[in-house]
């Protein structure tokens, strides 16, 4: 098997050097890290080249200035550039051979507190037997085994107390297999079960189940505490040995010994370390003693009698003999209400371990569960009576609590934990893989042999009476396991004594750490703080919390009621560990490749299945309290907990879940019922790529009450090579605003060569199947009558006719700044809808949707329509009322009647000026157009004119001699006709040629001025062409009706006009839009996709 080495610094006692000081790290660092640093020193060491020199470099061969080149290394120089992203397979392999992972806290605090760095290589030397059998063997083993084992059998009898040790032992088996599955799928580094549950099925549940797994081992470690005081003050130095315990004493000792314990921890933990031994000799030799003892049984049984008052058993602890004495007499006469039974009653004695080859096996295969303070009896026939004991009734032995079947299981299965104790110490393990899953099942299957064994020497050996006998009353005060044993109690009661001071201890040390190693995973931000500790790492603020913790359990001050609640959180715990093998194992992922084969996700399911029975056999509160502490983490950690990427099986669970839902999607079509506002939300980034309109991602939020799918998208302009990193800096602030604004959904940042083609292909190619948007929300370009280049209004409209192409709804909002973010409370106010034309019912499910948000709770709805001259408008009223009643939709319903009326002047002048501006922006796009092409055409002559330069000058009225590149030359003959008669006068002076010199931008100025003018003069002596005067009419019409009618509503809904199928009358479109909204402070313009999006039927 190949050894793995881990290379630690080693202080340098000889000299001040700098690996000296950095020894005191005391971290283990990597071969090729130290090799590293050797190049950077000798690196550093040779003077550095001249600048000059190295200017000029390949992308493949570094130059170099010595003359013997070395070309050592670059026989891959063609992937040398993806090395930082890809390392060589050479180097990986390296890299995981030279892999170590040390447990957190032991060896290294040790080290720290001693001051003594160990050898500079390090080989991990903890097999199977040594690192996992036998602390899991020393975890199980305990005290409930010595302290209650025994009343356990002789309550529920010997079937049923072996039904509970059966159930408790498959039901870690089955934990163990999958425990083993999981361990083996790969390295575990030291964090036990929580790093395997954590990285299995993600931060939420790891969280949640990790701080259950803390709360049981805290609570363990009460519960070893309060064992321990038990024993001490029962059978080593008893205060009162006729009665039960005193609750203030089990508070007052137990926490003077927590805080010991505490201090040991404190101090050194290889303290612990090195008295582990010691404690797990002590429960070896507790078992071989009782082991012994009842083979001795078989020769001669233990000479301990016990005394009975008729069928009643007795604390024979006052008096010696078995007999009514005077002493004796006088003790229960004097008690009246107990001196009847005594004197009709005989004195007598029986044996208390009869022994293997006795009939009491018979007796105690039964039950004999009884009711708190009921006399212990020896059932002479199964209607013996039960008696309630009195006051006075203090000398017999009693039943301190009510008994059944499910308080059994809750106080029993903390005898069975203690399985995770192998995969805690994996980074300890010479081949984890291997030891965990053998080295657990082993000591699984020895501990539930032993359990089975005692329950079967128990209840063959020892007299029920003195089995229910819970602290051995009737046997001199001692435990009736001890009373067993050979060759003496006192061997049991010394080794529980000692089992029980070193489980506790092994409590408050793994406890602590298992909290810092959640806390250090900063998946619960408000544990941060016990992320820290000591210098040397050692969890003191952890320890802190567990031993507040620790107190509580002990305050309750009884084993039996602090056995349940541990028993709570190590099932959920063992629960969740098979639930994520089940998982893992039905997902099936690529990386599920365990080196243990023996497991399937049946177990894991029987396993899963056991856990959660046995929370709620054992206690139905405590299993309920359990789960809400566990879903309480759940949540918090979900909403307010560090966003984790591991691998986990959840997440791949959710992609499976996702998969099938996609593919049940596209088998049928969505029906109406189901139909709800699945938004592609159009975003537009400023140039710090910033949402530049955060409120369109709040009123999307306020627009989810359909729970519908949000995509947000973004068009960049360019190419994708050169502006992928501002693609992911814009995705990265649209997720920030999106976060910001509540909104839960999907963004989306693309590349393209324009912004039109961008939102096209957003458009078309959003979503993924039948998760694809219905809806497209964006807001409305304000800025399109100050764009020259009418880029906005082009854009705009082709989004609208894409959209109504696609059958997909459109949603423009008008002012979406002046829109309520979801901090704002509207008070009163309405939302009217204005209904113009019915395209699926979409105005009327969007006022619906809002008024679900408590933004727009408190408004109202208001739905206006609009009657024409022959519309009965009393008929429509009642019509629509009675069609919102059926839509389960409470509005307010208002006809609006507008008749014919004539064309305003205002109406005429307004369409005049659109008219005009969009002639104007016309004529001003054609004469850019001419003004390129001039420009083109004279650049054209003059590269040909300097071509012939050298040739004869002809005179001429239009000469290009010796024209520059970059000017053109135009020669004007003044003897023209209109000034011929004028120069006749001058002395018959030869015709005279003036040269002039224009630049391009003054020729083209010339030439267009008189096109220009006459465009301008055909302007003001243009007519508005009527179809555009109508529309117009109506725009004006229905916006004054609207402004009277809402102008203090909150929000208004308008039926969004469709663009003109003719593009020539684009320009128009913009301003009929304009002329609509104008005076109104927050429009919806809604334009549906063509279906019907609300029906009236259920």
């Amino acid at each position: 098997m190949p050894t793995n080495f881990t290379v630690v610094k080693v202080e340098d006692m000889g000299d001040g050097s700098s690996s000296g000081a950095a020894a005191g790290d005391g971290r283990p660092i990597s071969l090729d890290r130290v090799f590293q640093e050797e190049g950077d020193v000798s690196n550093s060491q040779e003077p550095e080249p001249d600048d000059e020199n190295h200017k000029e470099s390949t992308p493949f061969i570094n130059s170099n200035n010595n003359e013997d080149c070395s070309y050592e290394g670059k026989n891959m120089a063609l992937y040398e550039e993806e090395m930082d992203s890809t390392p060589m397979v050479a180097s990986l392999l390296n890299k995981l051979a030279n892999y170590t992972n040390l447990t957190q806290g032991v060896r290294e605090h040790e080290e720290a507190e001693d001051r003594v760095r160990r050898v500079a290589v390090m080989v991990p030397q903890m097999g199977t037997f040594i690192g996992v059998y036998l602390p899991c063997m020393q975890n199980i083993l305990g005290v409930i085994l010595f302290l209650r084992l025994t009343w356990i059998v002789g309550t529920a009898g010997i079937l049923e107390s072996l039904a509970i040790v059966s159930m408790c032992c498959v039901c870690t088996l089955l934990t163990a297999i999958s425990m083993s599955a999981i361990a083996t799928n790969g390295v575990v580094p030291a964090g036990g079960s929580y790093y395997m549950i954590s990285r299995s099925l993600g931060p939420e549940f790891g969280g949640a189940v990790g701080l259950c797994f803390y709360l049981g081992t805290t609570f363990a470690g009460s519960l070893y505490i309060l064992g321990t005081i038990e024993i001490l003050l029962m059978y080593i130095v008893p205060f009162n040995t006729m009665k039960v315990l005193d609750e203030n004493d089990m508070r007052l000792y137990g926490t003077c010994c927590l805080l010991l314990m505490a201090l040991v921890v404190f101090v050194g933990v290889k303290y612990v370390n090195k008295l582990a031994l010691v404690f797990l000799s002590c429960v070896a030799l507790s078992i071989m003693a009782t082991y012994a003892g009842a083979a001795k049984t078989l020769i001669e049984p233990p000479a301990f009698n016990v005394c009975m008052l008729g069928n009643r058993s007795l604390k024979n602890e006052k008096f010696d003999k078995c007999e009514k004495t005077e002493l004796v007499t006088s003790l229960f006469c004097d008690l009246n209400s107990t001196c009847d039974f005594f004197e009709a009653n005989n004195m007598s004695e029986i044996v208390a371990i009869p022994g293997l080859l006795s009939d009491v096996i018979k007796e105690n295969l039964w039950s004999n569960y009884d009711d708190a303070n009921v006399i212990i009896q020896k059932k002479t026939s199964p209607r013996t009576p039960k008696v309630k004991a009195g006051s006075t009734d203090q000398f017999y032995v009693i039943n301190d609590i009510t008994t059944y079947f499910t308080l059994l299981v809750g106080i029993y299965f903390p005898s069975v934990t203690g399985i995770m104790a192998g995969s805690n110490r994996s980074g300890d393990l010479r081949d984890a893989q291997r030891s965990i899953p053998v080295g657990t099942i082993l000591a699984i299957l020895t501990t539930s042999f032993l359990y089975i064994s005692f329950v079967f020497l128990f209840g063959a050996c020892i007299e029920g009476v003195v089995l229910r006998d819970k602290f051995g009353f009737s046997v001199k005060t001692m435990p009736v396991i001890g009373v067993l044993a050979w060759p003496s109690p006192w061997v049991i009661v010394i080794g529980s004594f000692f089992s029980c001071c070193g489980a506790g201890l092994q409590s408050l040390t793994g406890a602590p750490r298992l909290l810092q190693a959640i806390a250090r995973d900063g998946i619960i931000p408000f544990l941060q703080v016990f992320g820290h500790g000591k210098r040397n790492g050692e969890p003191t603020w952890a320890l802190l919390l567990t031993v507040g913790i620790c107190e509580i359990g002990i305050l309750i001050a009884s084993v039996d009621l602090v056995a349940p609640i541990l028993s709570m959180f190590f099932l959920m715990c063992y629960l969740f560990v098979n639930l994520a093998c089940a998982v893992q194992t039905l997902l099936r992922t690529p990386n599920w490749r365990p080196r243990f084969k023996f497991y399937h996700w049946t177990l894991s399911f029987l396993g899963m299945s056991l856990c959660l029975s046995l929370m709620f056999i054992c206690s139905w509160y405590y299993a309920i309290g359990a789960i809400l502490i566990a879903g309480c983490i759940y949540k918090y950690i979900e909403y307010r907990g560090a966003v984790k990427e591991w691998g986990d099986g959840i997440r791949g669970l959710s992609l499976n879940a996702a998969r099938y839902a996609l593919i049940r999607l596209e088998e049928a079509p969505l029906h109406t019922k189901n139909w709800r506002p699945q938004l592609l939300v159009l975003c537009k980034l400023n140039s710090d790529l910033k949402v530049k309109h955060p409120h369109l991602l709040s009123f999307t939020s306020q627009l989810k009450a359909g729970k519908g799918l949000t995509i947000v998208g973004s068009v960049l302009e360019g190419t994708y090579m050169t502006r992928k990193a501002d693609a992911i800096a814009g995705e990265q602030n649209m997720k920030a605003a999106m976060a910001a604004e509540r909104t839960k959904g999907f963004s989306h940042v693309i590349v393209s060569s324009s912004l039109r083609d961008g939102f096209s292909i957003l458009i078309q190619s959003a979503g993924l199947g039948g998760m694809k948007h219905n809806s497209v929300l964006m807001a409305w370009p304000a800025g399109w009558k100050q764009d020259r280049d009418s880029l906005a209004q082009r854009n705009f409209i082709e989004t609208v006719r894409e959209t109504t192409e696609a059958h997909q709804a459109l949603l423009v909002a008008k002012n979406i700044d002046r829109f309520p973010d979801n901090h704002e409370r509207l008070k009163e106010g309405a939302i009217d809808v204005w209904w113009i034309v019915h395209d699926g019912g979409l105005l009327m499910l969007l006022p619906f949707l809002l008024m679900q948000h408590k933004v727009w709770r408190k408004c109202k709805m208001r739905v206006f329509t609009v009657a024409q001259l022959d519309d009965n408008s009393i008929q429509m009223k009642k019509d629509l009322q009675v069609f919102l009643y059926q839509l389960r939709l409470d509005a307010e319903v208002e006809v609006v009647e507008m008749h014919d009326s004539d064309i305003s002047a205002f109406t005429y002048e307004r369409t005049l000026k659109m008219e005009q501006r969009s002639q104007m922006l016309k004529e001003m796009h054609l004469s850019r157009t001419e003004r390129e092409r001039e420009i083109q055409s004279i650049t054209d002559v003059s590269r040909g004119s300097i071509k012939r330069r050298k040739l004869p000058v002809v005179d001429s009225p239009l000469n290009t001699q010796s024209i520059p590149e970059d000017e053109a030359q135009l020669i004007h003959d003044r003897n023209t006709a209109s000034h011929s008669a004028s120069n006749d006068k001058a002395a018959g002076a030869a015709p005279e040629h003036v040269h002039m010199t224009w630049t391009k931008d003054k020729l083209l100025n010339e030439r267009n001025k008189h096109r220009e003018g006459m465009a301008v003069k055909d302007m003001f002596n243009m007519k508005p062409n009527q179809s555009n005067v109508r529309r117009m009419h109506t725009a004006v019409k229905l916006n004054e009706v609207v402004k009277k009618k809402s102008k203090g509503s909150e929000l208004v809904l308008l039926n969004m006009p469709g663009p003109p199928r003719n593009k020539k009358g684009d320009e128009n479109y913009m301003e009929f839009l304009e002329v609509l909204m104008e005076g109104l402070d927050r429009v919806l313009l809604v334009r549906g996709g063509g279906r019907e999006v609300i029906t009236i039927y259920s």
